[in-house]
């Protein structure tokens, strides 16, 4: 269970570059053009905000980050596909509005542990319009923890659709377990269970 919290966290760090709609200089400075400098700047800005020291402040970093770089209708779609035609455009909606709070809500507070970690692009691969960006999250005194950033061409820029973290595809992961939720508890009560960690 340590291994997943260690993998969970440097997720997050991952996720961190992730989701005050207002932009920032900060935001604005990230390179959205090629896959590494994608990665590289938004990795920046995210740490930048960690090392302010104010969650708020934070948190609505994340926020702005994540609503801006991050494919986020197309990401949550994935992880409910098996119940989207079981589903009404009600509930649909309902999980829309509550999945950013609830990446930040899962996230944001680890990232704190990692404030003096940075992010190495080790390499980028493209693949049509998509490429896989190979990073390290290096923490010091911790040994180095490989994420593979799935980055897509959407629009006029990059945006992340994915990230694999120590072998653990998040996306994978997550659907499974939205899965195991909404089995045992039904839709709504997944929602509910999302808005309550927002």
């Amino acid at each position: 269970m340590s291994r997943l919290r260690t993998v969970l966290a440097a997720a997050a760090v991952s996720v961190a570059s992730l989701a005050a709609p207002t932009l920032s200089p900060a935001i604005a400075a990230v390179n959205d053009q090629q896959p590494g400098p994608f990665v590289e700047s938004l990795s920046n800005d995210a740490f930048a905000a960690l090392r302010t020291g104010n969650k708020a402040a934070a948190r609505a970093q994340f926020r702005t980050l994540l609503s801006q770089y991050f494919a986020v209708d197309a990401i949550g779609e994935r992880l409910i596909r098996r119940w989207s035609p079981k589903i009404t455009p009600a509930q649909r909606a309902a999980y829309k509005a509550a999945f950013p709070n609830f990446i930040i809500g899962s996230y944001a507070d680890r990232l704190f542990d990692y404030a003096r970690a940075d992010l190495k692009v080790l390499r980028a691969v493209p693949q049509g319009n998509s490429a896989a960006v190979m990073t390290q999250v290096i923490k010091p005194g911790a040994q180095p923890i490989t994420a593979i950033w799935t980055v897509d061409k959407i629009g006029g820029g990059y945006k992340v659709s994915n990230l694999t973290v120590a072998g653990i595809n998040l996306a994978v992961t997550q659907s499974a377990d939205f899965d195991a939720y909404i089995q045992k508890n039904g839709f709504d009560k997944l929602v509910a269970f999302m808005k309550s960690r927002g």
